[in-house]
């Protein structure tokens, strides 16, 4: 095995396992890693070859990824019957947008339910009330930081790209 070998196997390995601990498929984060580190598009074949892994499981992940906005189809002329895929130029931005919309919905939940134990107008879900409370309260600071992380990533972003 190669050095560029060895160190692509490290770096999809090491992908996978931070996708693992995100609480997402593994899998995810190795074909992330593989695209993120291609130099040309991939068909999906290449996908699975580069894997070792079966067709079937590669192709859902594939779709999950796209509609998550991490990777994208691309035009590859040799070969236009297969679907080529890259990944997409804002894939970080892209991925913590993706978490962004989850402690946005977070907020909602809190919403909601604070408005279903006001409702009951039960002294004994004060307990309750107090933790929709602190729940919505913690949220509404998490989406501020996350707005303030995105407009300063823009910035940082520019930089990289503008050198």
């Amino acid at each position: 095995m190669t050095t560029e070998q060895k160190i692509q196997k490290e770096i999809i390995q090491r992908f996978g396992d931070a996708y693992k601990a995100f609480g997402l498929n593994k899998l995810m984060g190795h074909i992330v890693a593989l695209l993120l580190f291609s130099p040309q598009p991939l068909s999906l074949d290449e996908i699975t070859n580069s894997l070792g892994r079966s067709k079937g499981p590669i192709s859902q992940i594939v779709r999950r990824l796209r509609e998550r906005k991490l990777i994208r189809k691309a035009w590859a002329p040799e070969n236009n019957r297969k679907d080529y895929y890259e990944i997409e130029p804002e894939v970080f931005e892209n991925a913590f947008r993706n978490n962004y919309e989850l402690i946005k919905n977070n907020t909602r939940i809190a919403k909601q339910l604070k408005l279903v134990v006001a409702k009951t107008g039960k002294e004994n879900l004060k307990i309750a009330k107090i933790r929709l409370d602190e729940m919505e309260s913690f949220y509404l600071l998490m989406e501020k930081h996350f707005r303030n992380f995105l407009t300063e990533w823009n910035e940082e972003r520019e930089k990289i790209y503008n050198q």
